[in-house]
């Protein structure tokens, strides 16, 4: 007798540990990361992974609902399950001052843009050695490669800045780091790595298809974005 009817699914079980035990070894090391903002970060990964997905040695995760003087960014190694940077991230000059509120995709917004990213390619532009990225959630960021939105150094992103205007610089809407970290960061995150923006909004918390993972959906923008 199945007493309520419950079938034991091995492999599921496993799959649910793994995400469990990995998830807690990135909190561990990373304890002043919002957990929610962790927790959603691993989701949309690994609902992306699910459906077709490459795999990935790191993910970043950026918490805009942090100010911008805060070490707001970090870079973990999924291998190692390990914190490998955390460090200053910049917003786009339209989505708040210290505290970033207002996101969008579209074009000449200067915002900042929410939701899963991959990382694609680094080169030399105007603010030196770069990194492009492919935003996988229509309506929220995938129109980032057309608008442009890299990680690049910049030298508003330093607490210098937050000393004189109470925050750092801001962007055109590009995760801008600081100089003396860009190339660490590029270099770990470039040739289709997964980064995450995250922000409390209630728009995207409902509509999107990687933190409600609506596996179709998913299928078929991987499927058009070669990712």
């Amino acid at each position: 007798m199945l007493g309520l009817g419950i079938i034991c699914n091995p492999a599921l079980a496993e799959k649910k540990a793994k995400s469990q035990t990995l998830y807690n070894s990135l909190a561990h090391a990373a304890p002043e990361l919002n957990p929610l903002a962790l927790k959603s970060a691993l989701s949309a990964m690994q609902c992306a992974v699910a459906n077709g997905a490459g795999q990935a040695r790191h993910l970043a995760v950026i918490d805009y609902s942090q100010p911008s003087t805060a070490r707001r960014l970090w870079i973990f190694d999924l291998r190692q399950k390990k914190l490998v940077l955390r460090d200053l991230v910049a917003h786009g000059q339209k989505s708040g001052e210290n505290f970033a509120t207002q996101f969008s995709n579209r074009l000449g917004s200067y915002q900042s843009s929410l939701g899963l990213f991959r990382t694609q390619e680094s080169y030399q532009g105007t603010h030196g050695y770069s990194l492009r990225m492919d935003g996988l959630e229509p309506g929220f960021n995938d129109l980032a490669r057309d608008r442009a939105i890299v990680i690049h150094a910049a030298d508003y992103v330093s607490p210098l800045w937050s000393v004189r205007q109470g925050r750092i610089g801001r962007s055109q809407g590009c995760p801008a780091v600081r100089p003396q970290v860009a190339r660490q960061v590029i270099d770990k995150l470039k040739g289709g790595q997964f980064m995450f923006s995250w922000y409390p909004d209630p728009s995207w918390l409902k509509r999107s298809a990687y933190l409600n993972c609506q596996p179709q959906q998913v299928a078929s923008i991987l499927a058009t974005s070669g990712s």
